[in-house]
């Protein structure tokens, strides 16, 4: 295969021959200009007449150490990256590198794809650091209010956001738990006619039932026990501008009624009144749940689920578009960094690396609660895989084939079977695999079973799902 035409030159030091000879060819072959060094002095006298681009430095050598070689590169030469190689892996010679300002390290043996990676990582991280971003990169980041993405699914939901803020139709936001629901509804807010208006939020899993329509619909002096003054609820507060009832599949279907007539007449009663206030109000709800499936089950109303889901934005999880994992990365290590009043200024590529692989089942608020313990526990300018605390999931267990899980063989007794009752149970089971495996995305359920949507959704509410 030719060799890739590059102009960058690296800088190899390291006190054994046979290393650098195999890692001046491998560079060769990749198409970069490659100089060798034995020791950090010899280094530091080529570094006086040849324009290096990146340095690969043993990190135990005589005569001067990478260590060593490293402070001296930051103090004169403080745009060239540096990549520490050790055999000596540890935390402590690694925050001491970092510390130091080394870019990235590896540790022996070391894979070549591995070490090729980090050095196009840190080629392309200095020249952004000497030179601004063009056009096209900014452009590729998407910003709506308080939201930064960079995934087609996020700037389709952004897109969505848009659409629906100037109307006052309701907004049912769905995804699962972390993805930023709030935020979205923020935004809707925010960029609607309604935006000088209040945004008042309520949880409606976060209240016990006897006081949840209280907090809703307010109530009259002397209405209950302890009632010793009348209060407004959050409807009447919320007035002229938008309520967010977060978790809405939890909402007492013994509440749902009054809602109902809240969004169809915008009028309500609060609680030892018998006068009727007028709201205008929009609202915007949310909610982790499958709400169809709440719909059959009976413990969502029907009438009311169509109510509030006039439109419906859905929030897909991290896992689903991992390009936006370093970007938010960014934006939280920055906002921590500030909090903490740490240095902390990047994340090492095998750090992201990690994170781009884990499957963040607490999606971006489980990603900003990483790096919020990573930025305050952290002793060195970059996050390292060591400071991550990453959690190990049902998404990370080696899946056994589907066919492991059924019956291989099967003896019909001589008493005979109920074939129906045995082929339910074998299609209740697939249904349930099939909707875990997918976070309950139907869509993606009815694939994995080799069924269209509409023959799904009859198998789900045959089973009462």
């Amino acid at each position: 295969m030719a060799a890739k035409s590059k102009e960058e030159t690296i800088l190899i030091v390291d006190d054994d021959p046979s290393l650098r000879e195999f890692l001046e060819i491998f560079f060769l072959n990749e198409g970069y200009d490659v100089i060798c060094a034995a020791n950090g002095l010899e280094a530091l006298e080529i570094l006086k007449t040849k324009d290096v681009a990146l340095a690969l430095t043993d990190l135990k050598m005589p005569k001067m150490d990478g260590i060593e070689l490293l402070k001296a590169i930051k103090k004169s030469y403080p745009f060239i990256p540096v990549i520490m190689i050790t055999a000596f892996a540890s935390l402590e010679s690694a925050v001491e590198a970092m510390n130091e300002g080394a870019w990235d390290y590896v540790s022996k043996p070391f894979q070549l794809e591995e070490v090729r990676q980090v050095v196009e990582k840190a080629l392309i991280s200095a020249k952004r650091e000497q030179t601004p971003p063009p056009k096209e990169t900014k452009s590729k980041i998407y910003k709506l209010d308080a939201m930064v993405a960079k995934s087609p699914a996020m700037l389709k939901v952004f897109q969505l956001i848009t659409r629906a803020a100037p109307s006052s139709s309701s907004v049912l936001i769905t995804g699962e738990s972390g993805t930023g629901k709030e935020l979205v509804a923020r935004a809707i807010h925010n960029l609607s006619p309604r935006k000088n208006g209040p945004f008042v939020t309520l949880n409606c899993g976060g209240i016990p039932e006897n006081l949840l329509e209280s907090e809703l619909f307010g109530y009259e002096k002397g209405a209950f026990t302890g009632a010793n003054i009348s209060k407004k609820g959050l409807f009447q507060a919320a007035d002229k501008g938008t309520i967010f009832l977060d978790e809405i599949g939890e909402l007492p279907l013994s509440l749902q009624a009054k809602l109902l007539r809240v969004v169809q007449q915008k009028t309500f009663t609060p609680l030892g009144s018998s006068r009727e206030i007028n709201v205008d109000v929009r609202i915007v709800a949310a909610t982790n749940r499958i709400m169809e499936e709440e719909v059959v089950r009976g413990n969502f109303r029907e009438d009311l689920y169509y109510r509030l889901n006039v439109i419906n934005i859905h929030i897909p999880p991290l896992r689903e578009r991992p390009e936006d994992i370093p970007l938010l990365v960014q934006y939280f290590l920055e906002k921590y960094s500030k909090e903490n009043n740490k240095s902390v200024q990047g994340i090492s590529s095998f750090a992201i690396k990690a994170l781009l692989e884990y499957p963040f089942p607490g999606n971006v608020r489980e990603l900003e609660n990483i790096i919020e313990r990573s930025v305050a526990l952290s002793t060195s300018r970059l996050i390292l895989p060591e400071s991550l605390s990453l959690a190990k999931t049902k998404h990370q267990k080696e899946e056994k084939s589907y066919e492991e899980g059924l019956p291989q063989t099967f003896t019909l007794p001589p008493e005979g079977i109920d074939l129906d009752g045995y082929l339910a149970k074998i299609e209740k089971s697939l249904l349930t695999q099939a909707l875990e495996k997918t976070a309950g995305n139907k869509t993606e359920a009815a694939k994995l079973l080799g069924l269209n949507f509409r023959s799904l959704r009859y198998r789900l509410a045959k089973y009462g799902f």
